[in-house]
């Protein structure tokens, strides 16, 4: 950062003294279970790709240590010193974790002669280092199978340093997934992707020093890897709960839950081990209705009934449990209150969230409303890390009711800019809301200084003072921050106010991704980039041929919208593209040429010109827009 962090305000530091009196930090038992089991550490721990980057390296977050300095939450800088831990751990005999490789952990379940993998880490590079420090330590056992949990980036895009594809295509491995696995991990990375990854940079805080003035872990994670994303579509669907798979030897009994923590997920009992994988449904906090990056609100009432399913399935038995994130929890009864907790955690924030939207509260009312029940307030899992009280309710309300608050006042306000415009002029022009802005930040009104300021900043972004303003009251805000992505929210507004945007360090919808789109999902990925004013009188169709599927499309653009039909249509298309499945995305992922397509074997028959007239209508979407300034 060219300028200097400042240190953390009277206010903040008040904060923290708060709270340090009012949670249980002499409750050591999460550190004795993070470091349980512990066989090796990887050191030094950065992995490198060929040309010698640095995508990983745990080792940046060794300041973390002692007490929390009043930079930081006391809170949050306890749960990274957890999530900092890392290594390779025993959970049970035959039951071993890769923890602090990446931003999730990778389970290793030893069969008759090889391993199941469980989760691949985000990264193909960070999934190949746990791979071999896992066999550094326990034998060269080779990869029978590969489970993800669900359907996020974290859980599926290091396969490739497990195993190839061709030995997926040969039948030696197999990789098992929930239903609708394929759809909603393309669609979520591909469809929104762009803003997805430009957002999650400031939630990660791809742009932060490591630091307890800047990045000190996000919570359920310390941050993500920045390798390479693979993807190797799965060859077994799992669609019933109590499902039962034995792969070389490992027993493996299924829970569906989807529309939980991803839209499609599932849980795992290993009965052999007495030892239940809980995907991302019970981790070491409360975790996100909807994620800061933005995606599909999730549902807390099922998230809660699955919960409650999984009790009663395994309750009795259970030993141990272990999760995609954070470390295990040991012991029957600490199991089973451990999984009650969280289920109660997510059913009583739904329950009480609609009450009082019954009322007539909407979504930031109730966020102010809303404190959890003492056991929960106290349970260092519950805590909101991740997920935050204020924003899951917020997504609970908009889960039901949308964005519209039912007062008429807000059905059709002024956008950002105008709006700003005009409250900076109610307000007697930018110096002055700016002067009283200062009042404000003096007093420790962080919240009211960032809304007066953001107006500034909109209306007038070339105005410096406005501009360091709100940076140094982003930096307080992320300072008193217990939600690690908050904290990485605000500290990154404030590097973006100073020192410019810094674009989009990790990118999801990766080659191997869009390779796994299906026709129609492709056909939707270049409808949504189409430039619909520039479109509205242009009238073409493309018709695509599948050789390997015995399949035929026929696309149309008209009044600004591609649409595609697999019906049977009358005349000739415009143009004609003849191709496999496998080259199709090419569409997205080349050049929209004659000459281009023919390259990855798609042949172009009939007017080739139709190709040019789409691709310039075709506006992709910008990896570097603007988010603290218009």
């Amino acid at each position: 950062m060219t300028t200097p962090p400042a240190p953390a305000s009277a206010a903040i530091v008040r904060q923290h003294q708060a709270l340090l009196g009012s949670l249980p930090f002499s409750d050591a038992q999460d550190f004795e279970d993070a470091t349980r089991g512990l066989i090796a550490s990887r050191s030094p721990n950065a992995v490198t790709s060929e040309d010698g980057t640095v995508l990983w390296d745990n080792d940046t977050y060794d300041f973390l240590t002692g007490d929390a300095p009043d930079t930081v939450n006391p809170s949050l800088w306890r749960q990274s010193k957890l999530n900092a831990v890392q290594g390779l751990f025993e959970v049970v005999p035959g039951i071993y974790q890769v923890r602090g490789m990446d931003l999730s952990n990778t389970s290793f379940i030893e069969g008759d002669e090889g391993v199941v993998v469980i989760d691949t880490l985000l990264s193909a590079e960070t999934g190949a280092a746990a791979l071999a420090l896992y066999r550094e330590h326990r034998g060269d056992r080779p990869v029978k199978a590969v489970v993800y949990t669900h359907s996020h980036v974290d859980h599926f895009g290091g396969v490739k340093g497990f195993v190839s594809q061709e030995e997926v295509d040969s039948g030696a491995v197999r990789v098992f997934a929930p239903e609708g696995f394929i759809e909603h991990a393309v669609s979520e990375n591909v469809y929104a992707g762009t803003a997805m990854s430009r957002r999650a940079g400031y939630m990660y805080g791809a742009a932060l020093a490591r630091g307890p003035q800047g990045g000190v872990g996000a919570g359920l994670g310390q941050t993500v890897s920045i390798g390479t994303v693979s993807l190797i579509a799965p060859t077994d669907l799992v669609t019933t709960t109590g499902h039962e798979e034995v792969v070389d030897g490992v027993r493996m009994v299924f829970q569906m839950a989807p529309g939980t923590e991803a839209p499609s997920e599932m849980l795992i009992y290993l009965p052999d081990h007495k030892a239940l994988c809980a995907a991302e449904d019970a981790t070491h906090n409360l975790h996100n209705l909807l994620t800061l990056r933005g995606a599909v609100v999730r549902d807390p009432h099922a998230w809660a009934k699955y919960l409650t399913e999984t009790v009663d399935l395994w309750g009795g038995e259970v030993e141990v449990v272990f999760a995609s994130h954070h470390w295990p929890t040991w012991g029957r009864e600490r199991v089973v209150t451990f999984l009650s907790l969280q289920r109660d955690l997510y059913a009583y924030l739904h329950d009480q969230t609609l009450r009082l939207l019954n009322k007539g509260l909407n979504g930031p009312e109730i966020a102010e409303e809303i404190t959890l029940p003492p056991a929960l307030e106290n349970a260092w899992h519950a805590r909101g890390y991740y997920g935050s009280v204020s924003h899951n309710v917020k997504a609970i309300y908009q889960r039901y009711l949308g964005w519209f608050d039912g007062n008429p006042a807000h059905l059709w306000e002024h956008p950002p800019v105008e709006r700003a415009k005009r409250y900076v002029d109610l307000g007697g022009g930018a110096d002055a809301v700016v002067e009283k802005a200062r009042t404000a930040f003096e007093a420790g009104d962080y919240r009211w200084v960032a809304e007066l300021v953001n107006h500034v900043v909109f209306a007038e972004p070339d105005h410096a003072a406005a501009r360091a303003l709100l940076a140094d009251t982003y930096e307080q805000l992320g300072y008193g921050s217990e939600n690690g992505t908050w904290r990485d929210f605000y500290l990154s507004g404030a590097v973006e106010l100073r020192d410019g945007q810094f674009g989009t360090p990790t990118e999801t919808n990766a080659p191997d991704v869009v390779g796994q789109l299906t026709p129609s999902m492709l056909f939707d990925a270049i409808a949504i980039q189409v430039d619909g004013p520039r479109a509205w009188d242009e009238k073409l169709s493309i018709d695509v041929v599948l050789t390997d599927a015995d399949e035929r499309y026929r696309l149309r653009l008209a009044n600004g919208v591609l649409t595609y039909s697999a019906a049977a249509q009358k005349g000739d298309a415009d143009v004609t593209l003849t191709t496999t499945r496998r080259a199709l995305p090419a569409l997205v992922t080349g050049a929209l040429t004659a000459d281009g397509l023919a390259g990855a074997g798609i042949e172009v028959s009939g007017d080739a010109s139709v190709l040019g007239r789409l691709v310039a209508v075709l506006d992709p979407g910008d990896a570097n827009f603007a988010i603290v300034t218009p």
